[in-house]
């Protein structure tokens, strides 16, 4: 039986101590706001302080708390907290700053900390958030209340949507589905994390404390996991705890004063961390690479100054050989010789270029390495797919076996094969446009010519485009782009609808619905997918390693896997190869929607 679960009271006040207790004073002088004076006085509460920034004043800076005491916890922050803070300074010294005063008549200390902790993962995915000030990450396992966190927090929402306006109508609160559009959000470090990312993030700790506790060198700690088990998310947490415990004022005996840094060998994905860390005042004038690619880290790193933790995202896209500025020969090995511990997400199975190419012996080896030494963390949970367990077994079988089965019923997930490239992105154009359905892209395989640094000249606009038939749209980063939104990962760039993405720009995020163009380098024959290396453009993918070593079959197949696996509510494809596209109509049946 659901609860009737009341509205939470929501109250917007200018900040500062006057003007508290004139609000307290108004309450308790009407008969019909004792309750809300003794819930807003008495009770646990959770309260947001913003502050327009003057040069930007669309711009807020945040700071989102909990207290037992408000009247208590406000004069903290104005007389003592202003002496040390920057941010509680300017607070202080404003003359626009508000307080979100936020109370509910069944508000405990567990409940308030979730609430607290989803509040800064929400504030985190907001464009006109540019800091957040309270930075603990206070995630709460089950208690008494837990089952009411949802719908409180979406009436609270509402509510906070409602006081959330200023005089120009721009609203601090947007609307739940356009934030978790964001990769931010996506990635935040205040995601809450499931048993099994806990699990392995406290296993992961542990191993980090005991190797400087005991000044080892070069230890590897390897995480893997398929894609969408929640690798990013997990790895986010951990660099946020281990920044938060390598403070001068942590706790943690170990960790104090120690130096992490954040790594990833891919532009986009290096864009969302930049962002975390900018908004969490992670950035750091001793550490100017502490989120950076690893080529540019290796090159102004020295092994005599090792930095005591690495975090690798997208390992698998770490070099094993030399390439433009990177003169070594194995980017991990650099690492770990710079490093007391690197922590590697890492998937075998989306390595996409000769440049990253492991043999299967070396993948075993460096697990079995890891294993030995208790230094392996696996994620088998699914949990970017929103689907029935037949439709992922369905995808699996597709990429792992190249064998194409029935499509599943699945009223969960909307899985459709297209006979037209037109009517597929009409399809995604649709979804798009309906800002409910959350950010849907379209995709292909790498087999149309694409070069970065000259125009088509084939082309009036000069663009380089996918074509099938009289279908044709312009490969990604391509068409001009709005300043405000340069900084956004592709995904979110709204231009972005009109061009088709590429692993270069998708691997590593998801979206609400992805639409697949399956290109002539995957063909279907004899009952199986069959990857053709002479249809694909990707000369990464399909040249030979060192002259010698051909492994275009894995890379192809790899790339597809990427691609096929980046849709959370749906997954539409159109195959170009005729028999490939007739085998999933077919498989398809009257299930065509």
């Amino acid at each position: 039986m659901e609860k009737n679960i009341s509205k939470p009271i929501v109250e917007k006040i200018d900040y500062n101590s006057n003007s508290l207790l004139d609000f307290e004073n108004e309450l308790n002088s009407s008969k019909k706001s004792e309750e809300e004076s003794e819930i807003l006085f008495r009770y646990p509460t959770i309260y947001i302080v913003n502050n327009q920034i003057k040069k930007k004043p669309s711009q807020f800076s945040v700071y989102v708390g909990e207290t037992n005491d408000i009247k208590r916890r406000t004069n903290e922050h104005l007389q003592i907290d202003s002496r040390d803070s920057d941010f509680w300074k300017k607070i202080k010294n404003s003359t626009n700053s508000e307080m979100f005063l936020i109370g509910h008549e069944h508000f405990n200390k567990s409940l308030t900390l979730d609430i607290e902790n989803r509040l800064m993962h929400y504030m985190s995915g907001i464009e006109a958030v540019t800091d957040i000030s309270n930075k603990r990450a206070n995630q709460q396992g089950d208690y008494y209340t837990s089952d009411e966190l949802n719908p409180i927090f979406e009436l609270l929402w509402d509510e906070l949507r409602n006081k959330g306006k200023n005089s120009k109508g721009e609203n601090l609160f947007p609307p739940i589905n356009v934030i978790k559009d964001s990769a931010i959000f996506k990635s935040s470090p205040f995601q809450k994390l499931t048993f099994e990312q806990f699990k392995a993030k406290d296993q992961v700790m542990a191993k980090i404390e005991e190797a400087l506790n005991r000044n080892k060198n070069g230890q590897l700690i390897l995480v893997t996991g398929e894609a969408g088990t929640g690798k990013t998310v997990l790895l986010s947490n951990l660099f946020y705890e281990l920044f938060k415990s390598s403070a001068a004022d942590s706790e943690n005996v170990i960790l104090r004063g120690k130096t992490e840094s954040l790594l990833v060998n891919h532009d986009e994905q290096l864009k969302v961390y930049k962002q975390i860390a900018k908004k969490l005042g992670m950035t750091d004038k001793k550490n100017p690479y502490m989120v950076e690619k690893p080529t540019t880290f290796i090159k102004n790193h020295s092994s005599k100054n090792k930095i005591d933790v690495i975090l690798v995202d997208e390992a698998h896209l770490l070099w094993t050989q030399g390439k433009q500025s990177y003169q070594g020969k194995n980017q991990l090995n650099d690492l770990l010789k710079q490093a007391k511990v690197v922590v590697a997400v890492f998937d075998p199975h989306q390595i996409l270029r000769t440049a990253e190419y492991r043999s299967a012996e070396n993948i075993q080896k460096m697990q079995l390495d890891a294993a030995k030494n208790n230094n392996l963390v696996t994620l088998v949970n699914q949990m970017r797919i929103h689907s029935n367990e037949n439709t992922v077994k369905w995808i699996r079988n597709l990429i792992d076996n190249s064998r194409i089965s029935p499509i599943p019923n699945d009223d969960s997930f909307d899985l459709r094969i297209f006979d037209s490239p037109q009517r597929m992105y009409d399809s995604i154009k649709a979804k798009s446009q309906n800002k409910q359905n959350g950010i849907s892209r379209l995709l292909a395989t790498f087999d149309w010519p694409y070069n970065q640094k000259k125009k088509n000249k084939l082309d009036s606009k000069g663009y380089w485009n996918v074509k099938v038939e009289d279908f044709s749209l312009p490969w990604n980063l391509q068409l001009p782009v709005h300043k405000g939104i340069k900084d956004l990962p592709w995904a979110e760039q709204d231009q972005t609808i009109d061009e088709v993405g590429s692993t270069f720009t998708i691997q590593g995020f998801d979206l609400n619905y992805a639409g697949v163009i399956i290109g002539p380098s995957v063909k279907y024959r004899n009952g199986h997918l069959i990857f053709d290396k002479t249809a694909s453009m990707n000369k990464n993918a399909t040249q030979k390693r060192d002259g010698k070593i051909d492994n275009s079959k894995e890379f192809l197949k790899n790339e597809l896997n990427v691609l096929l696996t980046r849709g959370v509510n749906g997954l539409y494809i159109y195959a170009v190869d005729d028999e490939l596209r007739k085998k999933l109509l077919k498989v398809q049946g009257d299930k065509i929607k």
